[in-house]
C-alpha cells in the first residue's frame, strides 16, 4: 500500500501540473465503464460536473476487466478500475493503438463483513484466507455459532476480486460452492439477509446493515488505510487513452478529485481522498 501511495503521489503531481480553469470543450457527454467500486464516485462526479458545465455522463458498471475492454474498443472515454491494469491488458492496449494513462481518484479499503447477528467480530488474514479456500467451513471454528459459513465472493472479472485474491488468498482458488455476485451492493445485501454469510466490499458500501470485522486487529478507516496498517487497501483508478487535453471535458472529469469539491465528494461517499 505504501508503494501504491508513492506511485499515486507522482501521478497527482503530473495531473496537478495541468490543472486550469479552462471551460470544457465541445464534447457534450462523457462515457465511462468499469468498476462497481469506482461507480459511486463516477456518478457523484457526473452529477456535480453536469450542474457545473452542462456536460452529461453515461456510466456503466460492468467490472474493471470489462472497463479495460471498453477503452480498448473505443466504447468509453474513461475506464473505471478498482485495480491497476494487468501487463496483458497494457499489451493489448498498445497493440490496438491505445495509450492507457492512470488517474488515481481515491483510496479504498476492502471491508470484510458479516451479518450483525454474527458473534464473530475479528479475524486474521490467514483465517479469512482459510474460509475462502475451504479450510474453515463452520463459524464454530472461529468462536461463533455452530453453523456452516456461507461464502460470498465478487465475480472473477471484478477488480475487487483481483485485489482480494492477491492480498488475502495469495492467488489461491476460491472454495467450490462459493456464491459469486456481480457488485459490492449485491454482496452487502446478501450478507445483510443471510445470518451466516461473509463477504468483502469496498469501504464506501459499508452501512449498519452489515458488521465490519477487524483484520489482524485493525478496522478499515481513512487513518489505517492511508498509514498502510490496514492490510486490504488499494488505490482506485480512472484510465484514459492518453493524457486528456487540458480544458477538455474528460480532463476536467478525471482531475475533479484534485479540487476541494472533488475531495469532499470522495469523502462523503466513504472513500479516502488522495489529497488530504
Amino acid at each position: 500500500m505504501k508503494k501504491a501511495i508513492a506511485t499515486t503521489l507522482s501521478l497527482i503531481v503530473l495531473a496537478a501540473a495541468g490543472l486550469s480553469a479552462a471551460p470544457a470543450g465541445a464534447q457534450k457527454n462523457i462515457v465511462l465503464d468499469g468498476s462497481t467500486t469506482v461507480g459511486p464516485i463516477a456518478k457523484a462526479f457526473a452529477d456535480y460536473y453536469k450542474e457545473k458545465s452542462g456536460v452529461g455522463a453515461t456510466i456503466s458498471e460492468s467490472g474493471s476487466g470489462n472497463g479495460v475492454k471498453s477503452l480498448i474498443n473505443g466504447a468509453c472515454d474513461i475506464a473505471n478500475m478498482s485495480r491497476f491494469m494487468k501487463e496483458s491488458e497494457f499489451k493489448t492496449c498498445v497493440e490496438k493503438g491505445i495509450l492507457p494513462v492512470a488517474h488515481v481518484v481515491a483510496f479504498d479499503g476492502l471491508a470484510v463483513v458479516v451479518n450483525p447477528a454474527n458473534k464473530v467480530s475479528a479475524l486474521t488474514d490467514a483465517q479469512i484466507a482459510d474460509i475462502y479456500t475451504g479450510k474453515i467451513t463452520n463459524w464454530k471454528q472461529l468462536g461463533g455459532d455452530d453453523a456452516e459459513i456461507v461464502v460470498i465472493s465478487r465475480d472473477t472479472n471484478s477488480g475487487t476480486y483481483e485485489t482480494f485474491n492477491e492480498l488475502i488468498l495469495r492467488k489461491k482458488a476460491v472454495v467450490k460452492g462459493a456464491e459469486y455476485v456481480g457488485s459490492n451492493g449485491q454482496a452487502k445485501t446478501r450478507v445483510a439477509s443471510t445470518k451466516n454469510a461473509i463477504a468483502y466490499v469496498g469501504l464506501g458500501f459499508v452501512d449498519d446493515t452489515v458488521k465490519t470485522l477487524s483484520v489482524d486487529g485493525i478496522l478499515p478507516s481513512a487513518k489505517t488505510i492511508v498509514s498502510g496498517k490496514y492490510p486490504i487497501a488499494r488505490p482506485l483508478f480512472m484510465f484514459t487513452n492518453g493524457y486528456p487535453k487540458m480544458g477538455s471535458a474528460v480532463y476536467d472529469f478525471v482531475t475533479l478529485h484534485l479540487t476541494e469539491e472533488g475531495r469532499e465528494i470522495v469523502k462523503d461517499l466513504g472513500y479516502i481522498p488522495v489529497v488530504q
